[in-house]
């Protein structure tokens, strides 16, 4: 396609805000123009395309079929600009936000962070530890770790750890019953989250008929990491990814009593927007962390 065809970046840039937004006055407050101004641009657009692009309403307005496929385009396009940009200017090697969930986060990214600032000096890094899923384009984090299938629409994907778990729980309460000999002991103690779908995967893998607790009863943690704590205090027996938790297998402070591992199909994932795949400290931290996650794999 001819350069000569190629829009004005002006009206570009305001209708993409303007879709963001599903509203001219705040697309005209974010560009610090006037109602008049952005209503001006989108005109000028929609002249130019040949075709309405939004549909005005009372309260807003909403994107036609066009000006849905022509918007987000658009702010791919404008986000692949603004990455070359800073990469011309020198500053995309500034702080790299990194959103992640509790338990990757405390026991295992933090154990091996200090090895990417020292081999990437000009990155720093920003960690804040959630929960929730983040909206890349309103939170300002440039990369997530996630634990799921790794389908998220508009995301990039690539896996570092697949999720397998087993059950662990601290030599004390084994010691209790005499011992944990075979899986069917475990009945014999208390079951942290035990309407975790975890639990009937794994006694069903290991054939053992399982009816989780009554409600009310074995709590419900949330984080692994949560109830990890729990179960070294002795509460209860945990289900536990063990490669979170080696440091505690070798302090004795849990103890995995079979070999016996499950997984669901799920894993933890880094991800980051589509439109941001060509960010240098984005593939910079990218390619570290996947190389961290297979070294830890083979070990």
């Amino acid at each position: 396609m001819a350069r000569t065809d190629i829009p004005p970046l002006t009206a570009v840039r305001v209708a993409e805000a303007a879709a963001r937004h599903g509203n001219f006055t705040a697309a005209a407050n974010e560009l610090g123009m006037t109602q008049a101004a952005v209503s001006y641009q989108i005109k000028i657009l929609e002249e130019r395309v040949g075709a309405q692009l939004f549909e005005r309403h009372a309260r807003g307005v909403s994107l036609t079929t066009i000006g849905r496929s022509l918007t987000s385009k658009a702010t791919e396009a404008l986000d692949i600009l603004a990455d070359a940009y800073a990469d011309a200017k020198g500053s995309s090697q500034g702080t790299l936000s990194v959103s992640v969930i509790p338990t990757f986060g405390t026991n295992f990214l933090a154990q091996r962070l200090g090895k990417f600032q020292i081999e990437s000096p000009d990155i720093a890094v920003r960690v804040e530890v959630s929960e929730g899923l983040v909206d890349f384009m309103s939170d300002g984090f440039d990369v997530a770790i996630r634990g799921g299938k790794g389908n998220w629409e508009g995301l990039k994907s690539r896996l570092l750890l697949p999720t397998v778990f087993t059950p662990m729980l601290s030599p004390d309460l084994a010691a209790s019953i005499g011992g944990v000999k075979e899986p069917a002991d475990l009945l014999k103690l208390p079951i942290l989250s035990g309407h975790d779908p975890w639990w009937h995967r794994w006694f069903e893998d290991v054939n053992v008929d399982y009816s989780p607790p009554p409600e009310g009863s074995g709590g419900q943690f949330g984080p692994q990491i949560l109830e990890a704590n729990a179960a070294i205090a002795g509460q209860g027996v945990a289900m536990l990814t063990p490669a979170f938790f080696q440091s505690e297998l070798e302090r004795r402070q849990l103890v995995q009593p079979f070999e016996m591992t499950c997984d669901d199909g799920s894993g933890y994932w880094i991800v980051f927007p589509e439109s941001r795949r060509n960010s240098g400290k984005i593939r910079k931290f990218e390619k570290w962390l996947r190389n961290e996650a297979a070294a830890f794999r083979k070990s």
